[in-house]
């Protein structure tokens, strides 16, 4: 299988060594690695790793539990050796996914509003009516800008094209509560510590002021009742496998972290209960699902949400960021039509491709599926962060045959893509630097004028 290299346009037989061709925006990095000690490496890494431990900077991993019976906790994600993107084709993804978020903002408006989509044809009703997260509570209401989506994590991988050169694909869209920017920042930070000389030696463009963006992002999208909007975000507790997210960022927009019991509503205003009395709340990062925001319009057995949340956002005196049913357009059962939204409401061609998609629903998809699951990465629409899905050339059997019965049982619940041959990169690993695959999950503010935080 065809494989597109990040560092080297010709692959050596070991990682830095002589007949290795270096692309030019690694060049510098790859010479500056060759004159390091040969332990200096793995002295950084215990470092990072040293520091990353006594910070606390971990997420839990859901269904799996240590020898307690307590959920794991694992270390942020790091790598030693950086990724390089150079500035031409990071532009070319800005503007592309800035192209693909105005596309889905736009869709979703029109799906709670004059849906001139499904008139049209492109998407069928029963594909939005029937979408577990489409929610009837939302049509008509009005949200600030018409952005549904301020923060809107798009999965981005790069695999070779017919030219054999590497060309960035769309993996997945996530717009409900999309996450782990939190881990990015993190990261930088530590290369700036292990490694200040490599900064100097290169323009690397800036992420620091995230956290700045994203509280501008939110105050931009208040109700506009006043001046200065009180901010908070909401976090369904210190057991959510991204607490660690959602604590640093309100830490670091300095803003109140606030679980659902500290917040009430009063004459369709939400105020939060503080040491002084209550406060008015303007907007909520909400970081809880729709299901959970209230439990006397939703899940009523519901306590991570505050009661009457949604009268007062369909009232216009709250904001919720993302908005409430804005899950209607990150359903993996939505992704094949995005290039037509592009299309439709925008009057262009797309910039970044889908992945090549089979929806199981259609009868053809689906016998082509069933006849290739051991090739193919099976996902369910509605799952999220790598849960319910096949990955056919690592499945064995057993798990290729219960996914061809829940198929056979649920079609529609399903899609298909081939496995794509994902560019490699040179990683730092126990035994040194090896090969592995590259994604890249920027995370995209959406507001008036449009910004781009990457998150790579």
């Amino acid at each position: 299988m065809q494989t597109f290299d990040e560092m080297y346009t010709r692959l050596p037989y070991a990682f830095f060594t002589e007949g290795a061709q270096v692309r030019e925006h690694y060049k510098i990095y790859d010479e500056w690695l060759a004159r390091q000690p040969g332990d200096m490496m793995a002295k950084r890494r215990e470092e990072a790793e040293m520091i990353f431990r006594r910070v606390g900077i971990t997420f839990a991993v859901y269904g799996e539990k240590d020898e307690s019976g307590a959920g794991t906790e694992r270390l942020i994600p790091f790598d030693l050796i950086p990724r390089i993107i150079p500035a031409h084709e990071w532009d070319a993804l800005e503007r592309g996914l800035v192209q693909r978020v105005q596309a889905l903002n736009r869709f979703i408006f029109d799906v709670y509003h004059d849906q001139e989509i499904i008139k049209a044809g492109i998407v069928p009703r029963e594909q939005i009516e029937n979408n577990a997260q489409f929610r009837p509570e939302m049509v008509g209401v009005k949200v600030p800008n018409q952005i549904y989506s301020n923060i809107s994590g798009i999965d981005i991988v790069r695999a070779p094209n017919a030219a054999g050169e590497g060309e960035y694909y769309v993996l997945e869209d996530n717009l409900r509560v999309p996450s782990g920017v939190s881990y990015m920042l993190e990261n930088r930070k530590m290369m700036m510590r292990l490694f200040p000389q490599l900064f100097n030696a290169h323009r690397v463009a800036p992420i620091a002021h995230y956290p700045d963006l994203l509280l501008e992002t939110l105050r931009s999208s208040s109700p506009g009742t006043t001046a200065e909007p009180t901010v908070v975000v909401l976090t369904p507790g210190m057991y959510n496998s991204a607490y660690f997210e959602h604590a640093f960022l309100a830490q670091q927009m300095g803003v109140e972290l606030v679980e659902g019991q500290d917040l009430f509503v009063k004459d369709n205003f939400v105020y939060m209960r503080t040491t002084r009395g209550p406060r008015r709340v303007d907007v909520i990062y909400r970081r809880v699902d729709d299901d959970f925001l209230d439990p006397t319009v939703f899940r009523s057995s519901s306590s991570l949400g505050c009661a009457g949340l949604v009268h007062a956002y369909r009232a216009g005196n709250v904001t919720i960021c993302n908005a409430v049913g804005t899950g209607v357009a990150d359903d993996k059962s939505i992704y094949p039509y995005v290039p037509q939204m592009i299309a439709f409401y925008l009057g262009e061609e797309p910039l970044l491709h889908n992945v090549p998609t089979y929806q199981c629903r259609n009868p053809d998809d689906l016998a082509y599926t069933l006849a290739n699951l051991k090739d193919l990465v099976v996902k369910e629409v509605h799952g999220a962060g790598g849960y319910g899905m096949l990955v056919g050339p690592a499945a064995t059997k057993t798990e290729i045959e219960d996914f061809r019965q829940a198929l056979k049982a649920n079609p529609g619940g399903y899609i298909a893509q081939p496995t794509l041959s994902l560019s490699s990169c040179p990683t730092f690993v126990e035994s040194g630097i090896a090969r592995a695959t590259l994604t890249c999950a920027p995370t995209y503010s959406a507001e008036k004028p449009y910004k781009w935080c990457p998150a790579a």
